[in-house]
């Protein structure tokens, strides 16, 4: 077998010898508009205290892509993008055409996408590239440029040991002045204009001391080597002025601002951030913030073994910190050895609840499967299990017909009601092992809540609470219910939503092939 995926990989490879420019940050911005009104946001300093960054959560997926779209569009100096995955979709490609835009009004634009899902894209990419003011670096590239994920990583079996590290940051910032994390991705189905599916996610918009932290994170993953010049990787007929010319054909028609939220408020009565930029302020939550980021590094073929990388390991003492009580969503949900040894020791002490995604409702059966392994040991402990039922995608959807799937993918974790940890990182051993992560802790009781409050109020009435069936099926047959409730009745489920018997022998046959430290 390996023989065979080498000739079928044939010679293909990364190129050598790559220049990477270094650069940094812009430190110069507080002459632009974005930096006036992050410090008109962020009000006066109080003295003799440490100046706090400002946050305010976005949980609308079409809120989040206006925001970003609008900072883009105020940005006078940079900005500085690091996705998992843009999308050649609508709002991939607007999101592109404004940055194309944003550049040839003299805005230095920096982007570093991981390589994973950009397959068939070098053109797009490099063709953007081409624009004056533009660069483009890919992450960890897979030596095979085309094809679907599962054909290219087929094909690129004989690096695996390399290309299974991937970058999953999210990361925007504008002008060093205000910057967007998270969970989200730039495609539609993170910003509900999708069919049939749509994720539920959870961004935050940042100004203050916090942005330059998340700043120098995005200048150590630029100038990694694992970053590569797109040009370097595209071929070059797909490059140059040809493709600078293609690129601009293809931005034609693309979504408007005007097809965007202008004045209709979120579900936490927040105005469109476009709307409060332009009006000079906006409304943020005044916190102490902490940037945990994983190192570039991580993603190298050796990349630390199957040690848990910073992020994870903050998260598990995290976990541990609690005193009165822990939440978390996490789409994917693998805790390994140890987050099992953290949640029990915290499920001693404090309450905890889980909500994740159900069979019905996840993209990813299989990292399911792995989790649906810890479900008994994770009721027996005490903790509190939620998955997520199909509904429709917004926290405040209304149950219309034809409203798209939503499936969990913000990941969040509530301690004591006061502090927040959110940023890209699942609770899975991918993320753990393979993945790069980001994520913010917040020491704020008000965005603590709202997050809270949104899951609570709008996800766990839609959700199954899992439990163990009274009596069980003995110690070596454990049998679970799937409980909801259908307005003042309570229906239980004696099986698995979703899944039938043919679905759980492929589960069954792939998991027993595949180690759990992949998922």
């Amino acid at each position: 077998m390996p023989l065979l995926i080498a000739l079928l990989a044939g010679c293909a490879g990364l190129p050598q010898g790559v220049e990477r420019p270094s650069s940094q940050a812009l430190a110069d911005v507080t002459d632009t508009k974005l930096a006036a009104v992050a410090l008109a946001s962020l009000g006066p300093a109080e003295e003799g205290v440490p100046p706090h960054s400002g946050m305010r959560l976005l949980p609308a997926g079409d809120h989040a892509l206006e925001a970003r779209i609008a900072l883009v569009r105020m940005a006078q100096k940079s900005v500085d993008a690091q996705y998992y995955q843009i999308a050649d979709d609508a709002s991939g490609r607007l999101f592109l055409r404004e940055l194309r835009d944003g550049a040839a009004g003299g805005v230095r634009v920096r982007l570093l996408v991981d390589d994973l899902y950009a397959g068939g894209e070098d053109a797009l990419l490099a063709g953007l590239a081409a624009q004056r003011g533009v660069e483009v670096r890919l992450f960890n590239p897979l030596p095979v440029r085309d094809g679907s994920v599962a054909v290219r990583t087929v094909l690129s079996m004989h690096d695996f040991s390399r290309i299974n590290r991937r970058m999953h940051n999210k990361l925007l910032v504008a002008d060093n002045a205000f910057a967007i994390s998270g969970g989200r991705n730039v495609a539609d189905a993170y910003f509900e204009r999708s069919e049939p599916a749509n994720f539920i996610d959870m961004d935050l918009l940042s100004a203050g001391p916090v942005v330059s932290q998340m700043s120098a994170v995005f200048d150590d993953y630029w100038n990694s080597e694992h970053a590569y010049p797109v040009q370097s990787l595209a071929e070059p007929e797909a490059q140059g002025e040809p493709a600078r010319a293609a690129f601009d054909v293809r931005m034609q028609g693309q979504v408007t601002l005007a097809e965007l939220p202008a004045g209709d408020l979120d579900e936490l009565d927040q105005a469109p951030v476009g709307v409060q930029l332009r009006q000079g302020r906006v409304e943020l939550v005044r916190a102490p913030v902490r940037v945990v980021a994983d190192p570039p590094h991580k993603a190298s073929a050796s990349g630390g073994g199957l040690e848990d990388g910073p992020v994870m390991q903050v998260h598990l003492a995290f976990l541990q910190s609690a005193s009165s009580e822990v939440f978390v969503a996490s789409p994917y949900f693998v805790p390994g050895e140890r987050g099992l040894l953290a949640l029990r020791e915290a499920a001693s002490r404090v309450r905890v609840s889980l909500v994740t995604n159900s069979l019905a409702t996840t993209d990813e059966p299989l990292a399911h499967f792995g989790y649906a392994r810890y479900r008994v040991a994770l009721l027996d402990m005490g903790v509190s299990l939620y998955e997520l039922m199909p509904r429709p995608a917004r926290f405040d959807s209304d149950d219309a017909p034809g409203a798209s799937l939503g499936r969990l993918h913000a990941k969040l974790v509530v301690v004591d009601g006061r502090w927040l940890s959110i940023g890209s990182m699942n609770m899975d051993r991918r993320s753990a092992h393979s993945n790069t992560e980001m994520a913010l802790i917040v020491d704020s009781p008000v965005l603590a809540r709202q997050a809270s409050a949104l899951l609570h109020s709008q996800r766990l009435p839609h959700s199954y609470q899992v439990r163990s069936q009274p009596g069980g099926g003995g110690e070596n047959a454990p049998r679970l219910q799937w409980v909801s409730q259908e307005g003042d009745r309570e229906v239980v489920h004696a099986s698995e939503p979703s899944l039938n018997w043919g679905r759980r022998l492929r589960l069954s046959v792939l998991s027993a092939v595949v180690n759990e430290e992949l998922l």
